[in-house]
């Protein structure tokens, strides 16, 4: 009886070892929440209140009845999807914003800093 409980209790106790040195898991980014305060000079624009708000345009990408008005700066990067409603002119129903490299940054902070980038007004 001795001889089965020995390696019994190797096998209960081998699953409580760690592995040393080992780095901790990291964490999921906390992903940043979208409301609409701060885009109100945005959402319903069409392209020509854009570019009055932003300057020109550094993409311009068409697709269907859709468009997408792409600004950027050193800060930051907008895109601002149009869309058409019925007859009506396409006007913006989303924007989405990055840092250059990619990472999130807050939409309404990106409009703040697009307008005032050399060549928006």
């Amino acid at each position: 009886m001795i001889r089965l409980a020995a390696p019994f209790s190797i096998i209960l106790l081998s699953g409580c070892a760690t592995a040393v040195g080992s780095a901790p898991e990291r964490a999921a980014p906390v992903p940043i929440p979208y409301s609409g305060v701060g885009l109100e000079r945005v959402i319903g624009q069409n392209a020509n209140g854009l570019v009055r708000l932003f300057g020109e345009p550094d993409a311009d990408v068409r697709e269907g009845n859709a468009r997408k008005l792409q600004f950027q700066s050193q800060i930051c990067v907008l895109d601002t999807y149009l869309y058409t409603k019925g007859t009506a002119e396409p006007r913006v129903t989303y924007v989405d914003a990055r840092q250059p490299d990619g990472r999130a940054i807050d939409r309404a902070s990106c409009v703040s800093a697009l307008t005032r980038r050399e060549g928006g007004k």
